[in-house]
């Protein structure tokens, strides 16, 4: 990630490996981060609170996003505010349902008109874009994640409907646009093109800014000698018989 691109599209890591966050904070292109309960559970965090508090400790200056993990709007609240407790640039992600489907809004306008910056996350239809913005304060800043990588999943296309996303959450100035979930490095360039303010991916993806521009020759001619450096390594070996060999021809 030598040489960045160009981009107005702000880059949030996603993790939970406190120390690759930590590696991750040293580069100024990344803008902030983002983690889940998921996210927590895959890389070994059994202390929820002790892990957010040495995050924060360890980047106390840039957006980090964290998730409440109830499933009831009441404890959801309690959470939200003790997470928000934690530090200055704490962001509290909300899940737009919890799982009987019951939409959060009357907890996420709470949250908002009372000052915290929430996340609102797992959004996948534009009609939660809408109903969520409705929520917001237009005093409060706040983020709308919208889950585009979960959307090409299902074989539809997120470059349509996040450019429609854009265009709702333009309501609330101070809201901004989190292409989420991405699944390829195209999908930064395709968040910048249709104005997301935000695009928040894993290190692995966002190691590939370093292909970037990349000639495409070089690339082909890399691929495979890796192909040719992992046979050989491998030993593979084919017997092939004489009445195999290609025919030689006279020029």
């Amino acid at each position: 990630m030598e040489q960045q691109p160009k981009l107005r599209v702000k880059l949030f890591a996603d993790g939970a490996d406190l120390g690759a966050m930590i590696q991750m904070y040293k580069n100024p292109a990344i803008s902030g981060f983002t983690t889940n309960p998921t996210l927590m559970r895959r890389a070994g965090v059994k202390d929820y609170e002790g892990f957010a508090r040495e995050l924060l400790a360890a980047i106390p200056d840039r957006p980090i996003s964290l998730e409440v993990f109830a499933d009831d709007f009441d404890t959801m609240y309690a959470q939200a505010h003790q997470i928000a407790s934690w530090g200055k640039n704490v962001n509290v992600k909300i899940p737009v349902t919890n799982t009987k489907r019951e939409f959060a809004g009357k907890l996420i306008q709470e949250l908002s008109e009372s000052g915290v910056t929430v996340n609102v996350t797992a959004i996948l239809t534009l009609d939660q874009v809408r109903a969520v913005t409705r929520c917001l304060s237009p005093r409060t800043p706040a983020f709308v994640s919208v889950f585009a990588g979960r959307i090409a999943d299902t074989g539809r296309d997120p470059v349509p409907l996040m450019a429609e996303a854009v265009k709702i959450i333009s309501a609330k100035p101070l809201s901004e646009l989190i292409w989420a979930s991405p699944r390829e490095l195209l999908n930064i360039f395709q968040a910048d093109a249709v104005g997301c303010q935000i695009i928040t991916a894993t290190n692995d993806i966002l190691a590939k800014l370093s292909l970037v521009g990349k000639d495409l020759d070089d690339y082909s001619a890399e691929t495979v000698s890796m192909f040719y450096r992992d046979a050989s390594a491998a030993g593979f070996a084919i017997d092939t018989v004489s009445g195999n060999k290609r025919a030689q021809t006279s020029s």
